[in-house]
């Protein structure tokens, strides 16, 4: 049970950022000591940190974050074999030999999208299919209705991120997919926040083009 609360701790703070023990344990069901002590033993491990945050008025809160550390947990998908491979890649065609084969790859994951969600009619639908697909890829990927015809789709994690870092190639082809997705809907993805630039997640303004 311990280890299964430690790790649910972690998921909330890579999905949800940094929390109070207070708020973690009203998500979990449990007293605050309880999530105290969890929190201490992840402490222990170099799983987590904690800090001073402001909250509103008043005092600033004792709040906690992950580790550097913690990222392995949340491992990326054959990270080193795949900088391997641009690499090699890379010296023996070239940038633009790279840039091929990444565009070929592209256009086999459109394709394998555009099947999974050529039955969605609404855009919340559609939102909620790309979600269950990129969750399927290890993104913890979400979606929230902003209230203003928009929407923010975000992923929390990013399963390539060791590739995506050595050839930003890949987040160029990321968002162009999502456009390109929705494009006979009139929608257009717009990134706000970007894991390999220091953001906790990446994350998408989704809106239609006369709202843009």
């Amino acid at each position: 049970m311990q280890q299964k609360n430690d790790e649910r701790i972690l998921f909330l703070l890579k999905t949800k950022g940094p929390q109070t023990a207070n708020t973690l344990a009203t998500m979990l069901e449990m007293t605050s000591m309880g999530a105290r002590q969890h929190l201490q033993n992840l402490q222990k491990e170099l799983l987590v940190e904690s800090f001073q945050q402001s909250v509103g008025v008043g005092r600033p809160k004792k709040s906690w974050r992950l580790t550097g550390k913690a990222d392995n947990y949340f491992p990326e998908t054959h990270a080193y074999m795949t900088i391997g491979l641009i690499d090699s890649i890379q010296k023996t065609f070239g940038k633009n030999g790279l840039k091929k084969i990444i565009s070929q790859r592209d256009e086999k994951i459109f394709a394998d999208y555009q099947s999974k969600l050529k039955n969605c009619k609404a855009l919340r639908g559609k939102l909620a299919q790309l979600t269950q697909i990129r969750n399927a890829e290890g993104y913890m990927a979400e979606y929230e209705d902003c209230g203003d015809g928009s929407y923010l789709f975000i992923e929390n994690h990013c399963p390539i991120c060791a590739a995506a870092t050595k050839c930003q190639q890949f987040c160029l082809s990321e968002l162009r997919l999502f456009n390109n997705l929705f494009a006979k809907d009139d929608v257009v993805f717009k990134r706000e926040s970007h894991i390999i630039s220091g953001a906790r997640r990446c994350a998408y303004r989704v809106m239609r083009l006369e709202n843009s």
